[in-house]
């Protein structure tokens, strides 16, 4: 994936520039140089990864291309309760998905989200799990998910191929 795909992945369901985001499960950091990209240097993002050596390698490449982005790098489990401020945004890339229960957690996240807050969902469109990805959830079953967990509107943003399997999409809920 080349920084293009996450950043349109992304980009319909981000306002504007500017904000306090989250990206949990955060990884090495792809969809958080993307969020950079896209709020630009008014945003703020809280990294969330318990891979401390993934979280320095991002902060590695968030210093070269994006240097002066505020972001705060937590150490930390996402399914634990995080110290952050109230967010506009919350980002959840390919992360979700090595979850088995998804409510307490989708309950955890809403409890960050400042009102009319965005949860932005990237994931791949099937229902039918393996070993790389034991969780995964459809668009429709993600709208079923959000709706049953407080999020009053759901809408598809984007998708595209994925050669791991099938098709990604990416989705807003507020």
């Amino acid at each position: 994936m080349n920084h293009n795909d996450p950043v349109n992945l992304l980009r319909k369901g981000i306002p504007g520039p500017g904000g306090v985001w989250a990206d949990l499960g955060s990884g090495r950091g792809a969809f958080t140089l993307a969020l950079a990209d896209l709020i630009g240097l008014t945003g703020q993002i809280y990294s969330v990864d318990k891979d401390h050596r993934a979280l320095r390698e991002q902060e590695s490449a968030m210093r070269s291309r994006f240097p002066s982005t505020t972001v705060r790098y937590l150490t930390a489990d996402f399914t634990q309760p995080l110290d952050m401020p109230p967010l506009d945004g919350i980002v959840m890339a390919n992360s979700l998905h090595f979850l088995r229960n998804k409510d307490a957690m989708l309950q955890l996240v809403r409890s960050y989200l400042k009102p009319g807050g965005r949860l932005l969902i990237v994931e791949y469109n099937t229902d039918r799990g393996n070993m790389w990805v034991p969780y995964p959830f459809s668009y429709p079953t993600w709208e079923s998910m959000a709706r049953q967990n407080g999020f009053s509107s759901t809408q598809l943003l984007a998708t595209r191929p994925s050669s791991f399997s099938g098709e990604m999409y990416s989705a807003v809920s507020r």
